[in-house]
C-alpha cells in the first residue's frame, strides 16, 4: 500500500518528508530531563528552539511514561491545557501534539488547539478515539502490549512480535476513521520498549518495512529509550548515537514521524538519509565542479 499524504493541523507532509516531533515534557520527573520543561518559561524556550532547528510537531507530555507518583486526569490537564493554548497563540502554525491516554485530557487539549492526540498506551481508553474524531485531530496509534498505563513490562512474550503489531496498531486505526477520524491524519507506532523487552523493540526496528508496508503512516519514538542503552549498555545520557544509528535505520525503512528529544541532531540524520534515497538535492553541491 502506497504512503499518502498525511495532514496534521495546518500542515500536509508529503511521502518522502520526513517529519520531526519535539519532545516537551510538563513533568517534574520525566526520565530523561528530570523536569527541566516543568516550568512554563524553559518549556516554551524549548518549543521555540526545537521549532527553529526544525521540528514540526510539538509533543506535550503531562504524565512521565514510567512508573513514579500518581498523577490525576485533573492534574495531568492543569500541566498541560494552558500551555497548549499559549504555544497554540506563540505558533499559530506548528503542529501540536498531546501525548495522553485519557479522554477527559484529550477533550481538553482539543477545545485548547492541540492537532494531533498521541496515545502512546495502545487505546487502553477507548473514548480517546472518540474525542479525536469529534474534534477533527489527528490520532496516533500505538502498540503497547496490552500494558496498562504507567507500567514496565515483565517476561512478556508474543509468538511473533512484529504480527501482533500490526494486528493491534491496524485496528486501532480502522477503528479510529470508522469513528470519523480522517483517515490521512492517523498514525501507527510500534511502541518501541512498550510491552516489549529489547529484543521485542530490536525486531520492530529490524522488520520497520513490514509496518511501513501497510501504507499507514509510521511514527517512531526511540529516543534514548532502554533498547538503545541495553544494546550498548548505556546509561539515559548516553544514548544519543545509538538513537541517531536506530533513527537512520528507521528512515531509510520509512517511517515517516521521529519523536525525538534531539532536534537538530535528527534533522540531519533525516537529510542525510533522504538525500541519499534521492528524495532530497544536497544542500550544496561544489565538489569537483570549481
Amino acid at each position: 500500500m502506497s504512503q499518502g499524504t498525511l495532514r496534521l493541523g495546518r500542515r500536509e507532509f508529503t511521502a518522502h518528508e520526513p517529519v520531526i516531533m519535539a519532545i516537551v515534557n510538563r513533568t517534574p520527573d520525566s526520565f530523561y530531563d528530570q523536569g527541566a520543561t516543568f516550568r512554563d518559561e524553559p518549556a516554551l524556550a524549548r518549543v521555540e528552539q526545537a521549532v527553529a532547528e526544525g521540528a514540526a510537531i510539538i509533543d506535550i507530555g503531562g504524565v512521565k511514561a514510567g512508573p513514579g507518583d500518581e498523577v490525576s486526569a485533573a492534574e495531568e490537564a492543569r500541566r498541560t491545557v494552558g500551555f497548549v493554548a499559549e504555544v497554540r497563540r506563540r505558533f499559530p502554525d506548528v503542529v501540536i501534539s498531546v501525548d495522553t491516554w485519557r479522554h477527559e485530557v484529550g477533550e481538553a487539549v482539543c477545545e485548547a488547539g492541540a492537532d494531533l492526540l498521541n496515545d502512546a498506551w495502545g487505546g487502553v481508553d477507548p473514548k480517546l478515539a472518540e474525542v479525536a474524531a469529534r474534534y477533527g485531530v489527528g490520532l496516533v496509534c500505538t502498540h503497547a502490549g496490552g500494558a496498562e498505563p504507567r507500567t514496565r513490562p515483565h517476561r512478556v512474550t508474543y509468538d511473533d512480535v512484529v504480527a501482533d503489531i500490526l494486528q493491534v496498531t491496524l485496528g486501532l486505526a480502522e477503528r479510529a476513521v470508522g469513528l470519523g477520524v480522517p483517515r490521512e491524519s492517523v498514525l501507527i507506532d510500534p511502541g518501541h520498549d512498550f510491552g516489549k523487552n529489547t529484543r521485542h523493540s530490536l525486531e520492530a526496528t529490524r522488520r520497520l518495512g513490514e509496518t511501513v508496508e501497510t501504507g499507514w503512516p509510521v511514527l517512531v519514538s526511540l529516543s534514548n529509550k532502554d533498547f538503545v542503552g541495553e544494546t550498548l549498555d548505556r546509561p539515559v545520557k548516553e544514548r544519543v548515537i545509538g538513537t541517531l544509528a536506530t533513527t537512520a535505520v528507521s528512515a531509510w525503512l520509512g517511517a515517516r514521524v521521529y519523536r525525538v528529544h534531539e532536534v537538530a541532531e535528527t534533522r540531519q540524520v533525516l537529510d542525510m538519509v533522504a538525500t541519499i534515497a534521492g528524495h532530497r538535492e544536497p544542500a550544496v553541491a561544489r565538489r569537483g565542479l570549481a
